[in-house]
């Protein structure tokens, strides 16, 4: 099984933080990771949104056209994930979707915590999209950018633990669900200091990802 995860942005330590998250979820599976050069080096608003689209999808082709198994969009936004399930056969999966359903699954009503206030709009759009609006009791932000992420000096990370705890205390939700590709490596780290499941919508799609393939898989073998 090979799967290709595809980072909208320009920042390759990002993309090797999204693969390693991916690996993790899908031990089984051949995973490639993707970065979309000529991209934006964060996609932090409906600006950075739209100019990574045509990269995206350029990338979401060669996957297809390369023989995989499935696609993973590994930018909390989901980025042309909609262009991209219309122009190939197989399997694309978006990581805030991902996300969502998986808080839903282990621990039923969620909050999100993403980075900036830009953010909010475009992942209350997507909930509403997805018909998941009801199940989210707030998406909220830590206040931080992207990039500061992959700093570990930054501050970013307790930011992110700060948000997580006041949604603990003010939400009243059975999982929060992490809202950037760029903390994929934190939601072990943060679940345990906060006794809440804490998803990362990485992980989750690429565990949704070889499932659904071996799902396929098995259903072609019976006909």
């Amino acid at each position: 099984m090979r799967l290709v995860v595809i980072n909208p942005n320009s920042t390759v330590s990002m993309t090797e933080k999204a693969t390693i998250a991916a690996r993790l979820a899908a031990p089984g599976a051949m995973i490639e990771g993707v970065t979309c050069h000529g991209s934006p080096p964060a996609i932090q608003g409906p600006e950075d949104d739209a100019i990574c689209r045509p990269f995206v999808l350029t990338e979401v082709d060669r996957a297809a056209a390369n023989g995989a198994d499935a696609i993973i969009i590994a930018c909390f936004d989901d980025p042309a994930l909609d262009e991209a399930r219309a122009r190939v056969s197989i399997p694309v999966l978006g990581i805030g979707e991902a996300g969502f359903h998986a808080a839903m699954m282990l621990g039923g009503r969620f909050s999100v915590v993403t980075t900036l206030p830009v953010a909010i709009p475009i992942l209350e759009a997507n909930l509403a999209h997805y018909g998941l609006a009801q199940a989210c009791a707030r998406v909220r932000a830590a206040g931080v950018k992207v990039l500061d992420l992959e700093d570990e000096t930054s501050g970013a990370v307790a930011s992110v633990s700060a948000e997580i705890a006041r949604a603990k205390a003010e939400d009243g939700v059975g999982a929060i669900v992490l809202g950037c590709a760029g903390m994929a490596d934190l939601a072990a780290r943060l679940e345990a200091e906060h006794g809440l499941k804490v998803i990362d919508g990485v992980g989750a799609a690429a565990a949704f990802a070889a499932a659904l393939v071996n799902m396929r898989r098995e259903q072609w073998h019976d006909t």
